[in-house]
């Protein structure tokens, strides 16, 4: 296994679990050394875990989670911070937040003894007798019966068998921190609630803010199983601008002087006041920057390549932004669907390169679905960008707010208005 990441030390953690002799490889030299921010889980990548991981695992998983269901529902924002609608009622969802830290902890801990760290894999050939070599930069290469490339977007193994790239920038630069929700004025903590939601703005400029409680919202009540780095109620956020050469000279600053660089351009582009506290008041420690990569959406061009004894997972093949939360899911979806068909090489007469055929299938359709879901809010937030888009989202958004406070309100009426107390002779108490 090339790669210690979700995908690469879930699979890791299956194959140990079944039996199989497993070598993980990563150049990282602690697990702990990854962004500190949260994926989200849905009951299929949940149910693709356990079938992965010890019960156990499991239990201190959803110990250490945010459940959903628990939280209010999602809402929408434009740039002066009025409401414009709610997502769906999430009272009876099964998806879970963790944060990555803690699920590479606990997936790590599963491989054991399997995981080798700092491990830089320079690329993969094929020896003479026909099996797959991984080769390092500063140590012996090492033959497996079967090479998977989990090694993220820039995926040394994903390369070789496509002979090229297998994504490509997807045209934005996010910029990400957490902040906690204790560190907000009242007002912004009563406006944001205990919810995520989103703000897109003209020109480009989007804000994304995950609520994350896994004490207080904890998908088990188990505190004595919990591990999670996250130990009170926090914002995770994520800040979005097209990618151009002035949101490059942001992606060289840190800390303090990246957060004030972030404010000044939400400022810029007519964001109020208090719809930036949420970056102004973050743990400057926190603030990063990364670029957005996306492989194609159509199933035909992902894992362009003849099924054989190397094959990939997760970002190595079906590279997805952020915008649809189902990234990390996916590849954990990839790892239980090859350890099933791997399960099929000795209950039949299928070779491992039959099995690995089957589960590439299955990957397209998969890194398909996730990234259409993707990149609708990628290109909703780039056709902001333009004169037209920028000029319709400054047009429609008061229009929005208008509607969602008249809603608002009228449900409001609803729910505290009195009882029709219904005609005269029923009431109690009334003369006759």
């Amino acid at each position: 296994m090339v790669g210690g990441g979700i995908g690469g030390l879930a699979l890791g953690a299956g194959l140990r679990r079944e039996g199989y002799e497993v070598a993980v490889f990563d150049r990282d030299t602690d697990v702990t050394a990854t962004g500190g921010y949260h994926i989200t889980l849905d009951g299929r990548a949940q149910q693709a875990l356990a079938q992965l991981v010890e019960p156990a695992i499991m239990r201190r998983l959803r110990a250490s989670a945010s459940a959903l269901r628990l939280r209010d529902r999602d809402a929408f924002f434009d740039r002066r911070g009025r409401l414009l609608g709610h997502g769906p009622d999430l009272s009876a969802s099964s998806s879970i937040d963790v944060d990555r830290i803690t699920l590479r902890m606990l997936l790590a801990e599963a491989v054991g003894e399997d995981l080798n760290l700092g491990r830089a894999v320079a690329g993969v050939a094929v020896a003479g007798h026909g099996m797959p070599q991984v080769r390092f930069t500063d140590a012996t290469a090492v033959a497996a019966d079967l090479v998977v490339g989990a090694d993220g977007t820039h995926s040394v193994i994903a390369r070789h068998l496509a002979s090229g790239p297998t994504n490509r920038p997807a045209g934005i630069i996010g910029f990400s921190g957490r902040t906690r929700r204790a560190d907000l004025g009242l007002a912004e903590q009563q406006r944001l609630g205990t919810r995520s939601t989103m703000g897109i703005g003209p020109r480009g400029a989007a804000l994304y803010i995950g609520f994350l409680d896994p004490v207080g919202n904890a998908a088990l009540d188990a505190p004595e199983l919990s591990m999670s780095i996250t130990t009170g109620p926090t914002y995770i956020w994520g800040a979005m601008f097209p990618e151009s050469t002035h949101t490059d000279v942001l992606r060289h600053l840190h800390g303090a002087a990246l957060q004030e660089a972030l404010i000044d351009r939400f400022r810029g582009r007519g964001w109020a006041p208090h719809t930036l506290e949420i970056i102004a008041r973050a743990d400057p420690t926190s603030v990063a920057a990364f670029r957005f990569n996306a492989a194609s959406t159509h199933a035909a061009e992902l894992a362009p390549w003849a099924a054989s004894r190397v094959t990939a997972l997760g970002d190595a093949v079906h590279a997805t932004p952020p915008t649809a939360g189902m990234g990390a899911g996916a590849a954990i979806q990839d790892a239980a669907d090859l350890l099933t068909h791997l399960r099929t090489v000795t209950e039949s007469t299928n070779t491992i390169t039959d099995a690995v055929g089957s589960y590439e299938t299955q990957l397209r359709r998969r890194g398909s679905d996730v990234l259409s879901a993707a990149m609708k809010t990628v290109r909703l937030i780039l056709a902001t960008n333009t004169a037209l888009g920028a000029a319709a989202t400054a047009t429609l958004s008061p229009v929005l707010a208008t509607a969602a406070a008249l809603a608002n309100h009228a449900a409001t009426r609803t729910r505290t208005s009195p009882r029709n107390p219904g005609p005269s002779h029923l009431r109690r108490g009334s003369p006759r």
